[in-house]
């Protein structure tokens, strides 16, 4: 998957890496047992459910964009399952991000799973939530992995993180 990036850019949404179908159809966060999309609706961060399995509509790319949602993942090679990276692969995605934030100054960061946030800035103790550290002046927040193997996750408790980090972001663009 590419990165989807508007200018000017709200949340940067960072993922771990494309799954097969992300990779197939260049959209994020797209296999349909994913609680990304249920979730991004569910805090009243998007007007509507995007249906990303199919890619994203010309009308999803324009909402997302006009809301200055971006999307841009840590690593950008596809494997079945996050846990398949390499420790030197997180932290390689880790400084291909900070040039990604140097180049589109997003407001925020949101990092979608905190064991990946923890091995590519090796900070072993990092919680979810907002990081004391920025990346490059950019502050950083930590919620949980929407992935349906994350069984610790309900679209309920990632739309009260998600809706945690937007608030904070319009509070920060005041």
């Amino acid at each position: 998957m590419h990165d989807r990036i508007p200018d000017p850019c709200r949340l940067l949404v960072v993922g771990i890496n494309p799954g097969r179908l992300t990779e197939e159809v260049d959209a994020p966060f797209a296999f349909p047992g994913n609680r990304f999309w249920p979730a991004l609706e569910a805090a009243g961060i998007t007007p509507y459910r995007v249906r990303a399995n199919e890619g994203l509509s010309a009308e999803d790319a324009a909402m997302l964009a006009e809301r200055g949602i971006g999307f841009t993942n840590l690593v950008n090679r596809m494997t079945p399952r996050a846990s398949d990276l390499s420790r030197a692969e997180l932290v390689e995605g880790g400084r291909r991000l900070r040039d990604v934030v140097v180049t589109h100054r997003p407001g925020a960061l949101m990092f979608a799973g905190i064991g990946a946030y923890r091995d590519a800035f090796r900070r072993p103790k990092a919680t979810r939530g907002l990081q004391p550290e920025t990346i490059e002046g950019v502050p950083v927040w930590v919620v949980g992995n929407p992935s349906g193997l994350n069984a610790h996750e309900t679209v309920a408790t990632l739309a009260e993180s998600y809706r945690e980090v937007w608030e904070a972001t319009a509070r920060e663009r005041r």
